[in-house]
């Protein structure tokens, strides 16, 4: 797979993270992370780099909040669980995605048909 350059996914980031923790609930960064990967089928992997800053900005912005536990492979880490701001946020800014690719379709695809 040739994967997603991440620089592309620049704001798209927090929203990523948003939807992974309102589907799959609590969950630790690395296990975040798989899980993009997983569902993007290997287009889409998101690095250590760009994770933790994108993680704690949203726990600044009281979008998520984060807990120290044990994780299933018995390492201490911190596991992140979406907050009702969070999915108020979520909720938004899925609708804004939406009609924002919806535009994108609009100008890449069939949009043009209507100028000539």
């Amino acid at each position: 797979m040739s994967g997603i350059n991440v620089r592309r996914l620049y704001g798209t980031l927090d929203l990523l993270i948003l939807k992974t923790l309102n589907t799959a609930g609590s969950q630790h960064g690395a296990a975040i992370a798989d899980l993009i990967l997983e569902v993007s089928r290997g287009e889409i992997q998101i690095e250590e780099g760009a994770l933790y800053p994108a993680l704690h900005r949203l726990q600044r912005g009281g979008l998520i909040e984060g807990e120290w536990r044990t994780s299933t492979k018995k390492y201490r880490a911190k596991f992140y669980t979406l907050t009702a701001k969070g999915k108020k946020e979520l909720t938004r800014a899925l609708k804004e995605w939406r009609a924002h690719t919806e535009a994108l379709g609009r100008i890449f695809e069939i949009g043009w048909e209507q100028v000539r």
